[in-house]
């Protein structure tokens, strides 16, 4: 469990940390403290910085400049027992059977051998892999293996667990699982940072939110903070007939209006930023029979898009090649 020294301060803090792949900066002039004990969510686009900022945290490569620290230490070799790590590119053993890979990997992180079998044994079960024990890894899908790697990851109940990725490549099924496991963690007092490009997944797991694009910070607040500064600026309106252009053209003269969307059920309504929403709402029920009218609270892909502009397509377009461009940096300096 996380001793009374770091229960209470941040599990990690990056102080103006820099990273270059060749010309390729990934990291730039970072500052970010990790709360401890909450679920932090690392969210940006493939590329974004997020996987780097990573393997620095866990010393697998290092800054060309600023300062780390990890539970209270200089760096996370210095606290590797108290760690638990599930990297966005898999690997196990693959000839080793199931049962003596996390047996072996239980040990090297500490975990006394008396009781181990039996522990392995429970977490297999829990995970619905009860029967794999005697597989070689390499027998083992893509999404039994992840769950595998992830039993590694917390089997010495780390303080801190970093997942890079972890929902990728598994059914809604075992997504569901996983976000019941990573609760586990968190209740039992584990600090984690939950690495992803998927952004409704933070949605729902985190407490504190960290966005990064191009290697920058744009975005580090609790996911409290999050919703109560970027107010809804969008009324969704499910009209009891189809929309017709004279509704439209009426609802394009409301003041405080800057767009009306009209889609199958009804429209969409954007709002001016410092308009009187519940006016605008009373106006609208009293110009169209409705069958719904509500706010629409932003996603996070909308807050991202809002804070670093563009479009979601173009965003997807030109991280995708900088991810493309930093593995191969990668690859060429690890």
């Amino acid at each position: 469990m996380p001793s009374n020294s770091t229960a209470s301060a941040d599990a990690v803090s990056i102080y103006g940390v820099r990273k270059t792949f060749g010309s390729k900066v990934a990291v730039a002039g970072l500052d970010l403290n990790v709360p401890a004990g909450k679920i932090t969510g690392f969210i940006g686009p493939n590329g974004a910085g997020k996987t780097t900022t990573i393997r620095m945290i866990m010393s697998i490569i290092f800054p060309d400049k600023g300062q780390i620290s990890v539970l209270g230490r200089a760096s996370a070799l210095e606290s590797k027992d108290r760690i638990g790590y599930l990297p966005e590119e898999r690997g196990v053993y693959k000839k080793m059977k199931v049962q003596p890979f996390l047996e072996y990997i239980a040990r090297l992180k500490g975990v006394p051998s008396a009781g181990l079998s039996g522990q392995v044994k429970m977490w297999l079960d829990k995970v619905g892999l009860g029967d794999c024990a005697k597989k070689r890894c390499e027998e083992l899908s893509k999404g039994m293996s992840q769950k595998v790697q992830f039993i590694a990851s917390v089997i010495h109940e780390p303080d801190l667990l970093i997942l890079d990725e972890p929902f990728s490549g598994l059914d809604p099924v075992n997504r569901r699982l996983l976000r019941e496991l990573i609760d586990e963690q968190h209740k039992r007092g584990c600090t984690i940072i939950f690495s992803t490009h998927a952004m409704f997944e933070a949605e729902q797991l985190c407490d504190h939110l960290f966005m990064i694009h191009r290697g920058q910070k744009v975005l580090d607040l609790p996911m409290g903070e999050v919703w109560t500064r970027f107010d809804p600026r969008t009324i969704v309106v499910e009209t009891l007939s189809a929309p017709d252009d004279s509704q439209l053209g009426l609802f394009r003269s409301f003041e405080g209006i800057t767009e009306v969307v009209p889609n199958a059920k009804g429209f969409d309504f954007r709002l001016a930023a410092n308009v009187d929403i519940s006016n605008v709402m009373q106006r609208i029920a009293s110009s169209v029979p409705a069958r719904r009218i509500e706010l629409k609270r932003p996603s996070l892909d909308d807050i991202f898009i809002g804070l670093v502009g563009g479009t979601s397509e173009t965003l997807a377009t030109l991280d995708d090649e900088s991810a493309d461009g930093k593995r191969s940096a990668e690859v060429a300096h690890v």
